[in-house]
């Protein structure tokens, strides 16, 4: 939240809207997301869908990994958006919520996929995979059970998301969490599961998209954090905001069109975002920094095999590692 020299000050100036600018303070933990952020070949995606296999087969999907370009664009800030409220306990008084909104939009094009089993649907480079134009949200006061945070995004799949959640700041690097890319609902044993079979494909020969670095470990479904890490060795982290959003927060949700709901229902949604402020010096002579990502979408379809109801729950995992663009 802002303190309150902060907030009467955001108040007075009144509602703008401009292009956003780096290091505003009213713009709380998202102050470092202003400008362009770029990354070539350091994103990695993960998606089951469902698919028809040969007859017999005991597949009815398949899994597909893809190396991406991505373009993430923070341009527009709208300032002291006024939620009208009153206090209701005691005497009635106005208690307004004022928030920031920031736009982005992102653009992700394929370097390289890799689906099995093979579908010939995996597509070639260059192709458009992804396109999400939304808002991140700051809410400056009122907040409620410590949620400051949210993210509006639409996706045209046919998908709408409100997620929300908190932010944080912390000296040096953040601890990339450990992520289980097996879907929920079937026996996670590669070895004896003949159903995974493709998952364990990838287990046993990681995605390495057009990577040729010898030693260069691929995108493992069963540990798709690892490549965050990767990113992350050598690299001397001063300052990390983590920004954490998840829909089943609070009045969060996902609200899809029916085909997507009948087919592969997009079920929920988190993500973590953390900006780091590197020690080394951009061409202007500020903090180099750098945006990475985990995002974790489930996606419900097909009936659980573990004698359970329900459906069984499909992590769609993407990763990123972004640096801000200065030129």
């Amino acid at each position: 939240m802002l303190d309150k020299e902060q907030l009467d000050e955001l108040k007075s100036e009144g509602r703008k809207l401009y292009p956003a600018k780096r290091g505003d303070a009213a713009m709380g933990p998202l102050k470092r997301l202003p400008g362009v952020w770029k990354s070539e070949g350091r994103g990695w995606n993960m998606i089951a869908l469902p698919f028809a296999t040969e007859p017999g087969s005991p597949a009815n999907f398949r899994l597909l990994l893809n190396q991406y370009n991505e373009e993430l664009k923070f341009n527009l800030v709208d300032k002291a958006i006024p939620n009208r409220g009153i206090h209701r306990s005691g005497v009635t008084i106005e208690d307004d919520q004022f928030l920031v909104a920031l736009d982005y939009e992102q653009t992700i094009a394929q370097v390289a996929a890799e689906d099995f089993p093979v579908s010939g649907k995996a597509g070639p480079a260059n192709l458009a995979i992804h396109h999400e134009p939304g808002l991140w949200l700051f809410m400056t006061n009122e907040v409620t059970d410590g949620l400051d945070i949210a993210r509006l995004a639409t996706i045209p799949h046919g998908d709408s998301v409100l997620a929300l959640g908190k932010s944080a700041k912390s000296q040096g690097a953040s601890v990339i969490p450990k992520v289980n890319g097996l879907p929920e609902g079937v026996s996670q044993d590669l070895n004896a599961n003949p159903y995974l079979a493709p998952y364990k494909k990838f287990h046993d020969n990681p995605f390495k998209g057009n990577v040729a670095a010898p030693g260069f470990p691929g995108f493992d479904p069963t540990n798709p954090q690892n490549l965050l890490d990767l990113a992350n060795q050598g690299v001397n982290i001063v300052k990390t905001t983590t920004l954490t959003v998840d829909t089943n927060n609070a009045t969060g949700g996902i609200v899809n069109i029916p085909f997507v709901v009948k087919q592969a229902n997009a079920a929920s949604m988190k993500s973590t975002f953390w900006i780091q402020e590197l020690a080394d010096k951009d061409s202007h002579g500020n903090p180099k920094l750098r945006l990475q990502y985990l995002q974790i979408v489930m996606l419900d379809f097909f009936p659980r095999r573990d004698g359970l109801p329900g459906l069984i729950r499909w992590p769609h995992i993407s990763i990123n590692t972004l640096e801000k663009d200065v030129s």
